[in-house]
């Protein structure tokens, strides 16, 4: 005797959810967590495309980050694609300047090779040279023997997104190298930085201006010095700021000291970088 019976209903899954409700819910995610969600099934990766996506992880410039940052961009590209490829570090104003975005956060960082900056004496052996390291992004730092005059200035003009930002100096007292493949550093030449602090200065376009000062201290480490933070309220117009670090007492010399770069990162970033 046969018996009908009823057939049982499969249970949803996550891979039933419509495209459109996937990315609704991407959309409120981190880059990093859509990527990783993207590898969950189907649904998930074809909504880890959707342009609505990832044109709120964008800066809301980013047309003019592009403008300023490439000669030649390719059409028609994705939004996704538009994210990877500012994510990338990318080299402006004959590589002295590199712009990225954050992976997590979109942010806009950029960083000011020693050799974008004007530092006085630059050009004479007997005080600066310039040192090939690995420990660079810009592959060389300038490093100063001695001097009694010390002057780092700098100026820089990008369209920011609106946001909060923070300028840091990256030093190094003494000089690294390797030897029997162990990194070592030489302090033969660190002096005077105890007797004064550096002063460094900060100002914008728009009349913002900080100032602070700082005594130079743990050789061998590469630190990032807080010079001051600025404000961009209008993300139409670049921001042009002027930047600064002299120690310009003469009444004694000071030396041993490596020159790396100028970083600007999104304020939240600070306190993970800042020294005081």
């Amino acid at each position: 005797m046969c018996t009908n019976r009823a057939t049982v209903p499969s249970k949803p899954n996550l891979g039933d959810l419509p495209d459109s409700c996937v990315a609704s819910i991407l959309g409120y995610l981190d880059p990093p967590e859509i990527c990783r969600l993207a590898l969950l099934n189907r649904a998930f990766r074809g909504a880890s495309s959707a342009d609505f996506v990832w044109e709120s992880k964008l800066p809301l410039n980013y047309g003019s980050v592009i403008e300023r940052v490439f000669e030649d961009f390719p059409e028609k590209l994705c939004k996704r694609d538009i994210y990877a490829r500012l994510c990338r570090l990318h080299s402006l104003d004959g590589g002295t300047k590199k712009v990225w975005l954050d992976k997590s956060t979109g942010r806009i960082c950029l960083s000011i090779a020693s050799n974008g900056l004007e530092i006085t004496g630059i050009d004479d052996r007997r005080y600066w040279s310039r040192i090939l390291t690995e420990e660079s992004q810009f592959c060389s730092v300038a490093y100063l023997q001695q001097i009694w005059w010390f002057e780092v200035d700098g100026e820089l003009e990008f369209p920011f997104p609106a946001g909060t930002y923070s300028l840091f100096f990256r030093l190094q007292l003494g000089r690294a190298s390797k030897r029997f493949g162990r990194r070592v550093c030489n302090s033969e030449h660190v002096h005077g930085w105890d007797i004064k602090p550096v002063r460094f200065q900060l100002s914008t376009s728009d009349g913002q201006q900080a100032v602070s000062q700082c005594y130079l201290d743990e050789p061998g480490k590469w630190i990032h010095y807080h010079a001051g933070d600025f404000v961009v309220e209008d993300q139409n117009t670049p921001t042009k700021i002027k930047f600064s670090m002299t120690q310009i007492d003469c009444t004694h010399t000071k030396g041993g000291l490596c020159v790396d770069s100028v970083f600007v990162y999104p304020s939240e970033f600070k306190e993970g970088l800042k020294h005081f």
